[in-house]
């Protein structure tokens, strides 16, 4: 090696190692600023709560205005009490055996024959039926659909699920705001021990655009694995709500038949507002997770075999 090439290398090598003495600085004055904002925060427990405290409260105001945008995306109008006089009844004696006020019906326009509920137990919520339930079903299986609904009103799932995904919204943000220093400085670090092993440089963009991306890889891991839990706890909470209506009404063979009429005649594709629906079989493993419903063959299967349950032969003597 000449010296001039001697030279070049040793100045690489130089600068490589002021680059790593000044990113370690970074870092370290990272490290003491982080310090001293923990140090005069509050508690870290007060912190903690502070956070959630406001991701709920958002996720709450989300909630109630989220509510009109739905109805009238939907088309909701009112249900008058001569046009269905036997439902609203059976409605009123279901709300009275459940700890729910009587919600207000609403016949709404979905992508298909479904119904939602919104609100909580207090004066308020709402039962929206789709127009095509009314050809599609009898009133008995119309009666332990919205007996499903007033479940999950009793339970205020939907309140529920919309605070659980304010709630991950917001650490998943705060997690990256985090993360994002650590990764810049890491990926310095990186650049500069290539630059004194007198490796190739790729542009600082790249090296800077690969922090991001790995952060925002940890942000995203973490969020789908919060995600996967919600979806479970919806999950759940629709088995729990086939359960109730079953308990009820007493009739979980209505309820099961009801369910496959509107399996038939849905599509599992409904946007953002598949969550608040009953629909249909979820196919392949990853989207069975993400799935908001169970398999319908798994809730109808559960409530026959319910009704076997309760079914019993009479003896003849």
């Amino acid at each position: 090696m000449d010296s001039d090439a001697l030279a070049t290398r040793f100045l690489t090598v130089c600068t490589g190692l002021v680059l790593l003495a000044l990113y370690l600085l970074l870092g370290a004055l990272f490290a003491g600023v982080f310090a001293v904002l923990w140090a005069g925060s509050p508690d870290p427990v007060w912190l903690a709560v502070a956070l959630l405290a406001s991701a709920l409260l958002f996720g709450y105001a989300s909630y109630r205005g989220g509510t009109a945008r739905i109805l009238a995306a939907l088309e909701a109008t009112e249900l008058p009490h001569d046009r269905a006089p036997e439902l609203h009844a059976r409605v009123e004696r279901l709300a009275e055996r459940m700890d729910v006020a009587e919600p207000t019906l609403l016949v709404g326009r979905m992508p298909m024959p479904n119904a939602l509920a919104i609100g909580g137990r207090g004066r308020g919520s709402v039962v929206v039926l789709d127009a095509g339930l009314f050809r599609l079903l009898t009133l008995d299986e119309m009666e332990t659909i919205v007996a499903h609904e007033l479940a999950h009103i009793e339970s205020r799932d939907s309140l529920v699920q919309t605070l659980g995904y304010s709630v991950v919204e917001t650490f998943s943000g705060l997690l990256f705001l985090l993360l994002l220093p650590v990764g810049l400085v890491v990926v310095g670090l990186r650049r500069a021990v290539r630059l004194v092993l007198g490796r190739p440089l790729e542009p600082l963009a790249a090296h800077v655009e690969r922090a991001y991306v790995v952060v925002a890889g940890v942000v995203v891991a973490a969020t789908v694995v919060a995600t996967l839990l919600l979806r479970a706890h919806s999950r759940r909470r629709e088995l729990v709500a086939d359960d109730r209506a079953a308990d009820v009404t007493g009739r979980p063979e209505d309820l099961a038949r009801a369910l496959t009429r509107i399996e038939r005649a849905s599509n599992p594709d409904s946007g953002l507002l598949s969550s608040l629906y009953i629909h249909g079989e979820e196919d392949g493993g990853l989207t069975r997770l993400l799935a908001t419903h169970p398999p319908m063959r798994e809730r109808v299967e559960r409530l026959l075999d319910r009704a076997d349950e309760a079914w019993t032969p009479i003896e003849i003597e």
